[in-house]
């Protein structure tokens, strides 16, 4: 994704949501300092293959902008500054906490070369009203920061230090202000979500958070999460999926695997029932919940029947929208010391995965047909229902609601008109 027009900063940006939100806070930190030529890499580390098409990503900038101060950041920067200092193209590296200060850019920081400081040292996330979001009917918010835990395969907490709440005052006001700005949904964001509060006076939780919300900004449509650990949910959540409809019936869970002894070798803190029973509780509570899941394919030791129960928890949860990772070692990670997969085979199982995932995505999207909901417009023309399902339909208005008619489904867009 790219945002900026010509004749300011232009931020490309790889990886989550938290980088999307980041990426409009420098964009107008840059713009502010007057950095109309830079171009800006927000970079991704969770995979090898991130970082290298965020390489690939620079060198074609520079090509094709000679005259560009290109400033590089994000997690990848923070955890390999050098690798990317050392690229001819590149001018600045600017780590994951400085990236989000006013003073690392501008003339006065041009003769720094590096940037970036240790992440783990950093004890808060300072919030940062913007305005809005480039191109976009929805927008994420911040609203915690970094990590505590230490998946065995997981590089993010050394790009992005220990887990830091945004105060759900300032949460609010951000909400607030961009629903005054014609935002119609909001995301709420961050490394782990479901851990906000814990450092907060009162240890107020996500739920409590998502309730105070839709409490003090009445005005917001749609209230979304991103990505959930599973036996991190907490009742005040629960309660708000249950009582509030302008909380949409999507969770997306950060699940990894279907197999417990793969969970417990990747060190994650849920198993494979934990999944289901969350699924389940769920849809006792909203029964047009649908599900989405983060899935690793080829973890070091990784069998065959451990592959087979990672494809079986898709019809035993419900999933619907699957994001497939290949496995790939990242140096650092206790699981790169792991006796790893041969490549073909990785690949393989995550071609099956992804199939899996589409077929289910495709039957859930066959049982719309013939329905009529509320869509809201991302572009002219195309739009998500409160399930996530991407809709088309001739009259759709980027940034409106519309009531649509399902009449067919072409691939993974429902088809249907206006009522």
């Amino acid at each position: 994704m790219v945002i900026g027009a010509a004749g300011e900063p232009r931020v490309v940006t790889f990886g989550c949501r938290l980088n999307a939100y980041e990426s409009e806070v420098m964009r107008t930190l840059a713009s502010d300092a007057g950095e109309n030529n830079a171009i800006i890499f927000n970079t991704c580390a969770v995979t090898n293959e991130a970082e290298r098409q965020a390489r690939q990503a620079i060198r074609r900038a520079r090509r094709e902008n000679p005259n560009a101060r290109i400033i590089v950041t994000g997690c990848a920067a923070q955890v390999n500054p050098g690798r990317f200092a050392e690229m001819p193209e590149v001018d600045r590296v600017i780590g994951n906490d400085a990236k989000m200060k006013a003073e690392s850019y501008g003339d006065g920081m041009s003769a720094i070369r590096v940037s970036v400081n240790d992440i783990m040292a950093v004890k808060e996330t300072a919030n940062h009203l913007i305005q809005g979001f480039d191109g976009r009917a929805r927008a994420f918010v911040q609203v915690q920061q970094g990590c505590d835990h230490r998946c065995t395969f997981c590089i993010i907490p050394y790009g992005r230090g220990n887990s830091r709440s945004v105060p759900a005052g300032e949460v609010v006001q951000q909400v607030r202000t961009l629903v005054e700005n014609g935002y119609s949904e909001i995301v709420l964001t961050g490394v782990d979500v479901t851990s906000y509060g814990a450092d907060l006076p009162g240890k107020p939780s996500l739920g409590n958070l998502v309730r105070r919300i839709l409490k003090l900004v009445p005005e917001l449509p749609r209230l979304r999460l991103s990505s959930l650990d599973p036996v991190e949910i907490d009742e005040d959540l629960w309660r708000a999926l249950a009582e509030e409809e302008r909380l949409m019936p999507h969770l997306h869970l950060s699940l990894q695997a279907g197999a417990d002894l793969i969970l417990k070798r990747m060190k994650r803190r849920h198993l494979r029932s934990d999944a289901i029973k969350v699924a389940e509780r769920a849809l006792s509570l909203r029964p047009d919940t649908v599900f989405g899941c983060d899935i690793i394919a080829g973890f070091p030791t990784e069998t065959d029947e451990h592959f087979e129960d990672s494809l079986r928890i898709v019809d035993e949860a419900r999933l619907t929208y699957l994001h497939v990772f290949p496995y790939s070692p990242r140096p650092g990670t206790p699981a790169a010391r792991m006796p790893q997969l041969a490549g073909p085979l990785i690949k393989e199982r995550a071609a099956r995965l992804r199939a899996k995932g589409d077929a289910a995505l495709q039957g859930f999207l066959d049982t719309q047909i013939g329905r009529t909901f509320r869509v809201l417009a991302e572009e002219d023309g195309t739009g998500r229902s409160s399930q996530f399902a991407p809709v088309k339909a001739a009259g759709l208005v980027a940034g409106r609601f519309a009531d649509v008619t399902v009449r067919s489904r072409t691939g993974e867009f429902l088809v249907g008109e206006l009522v």
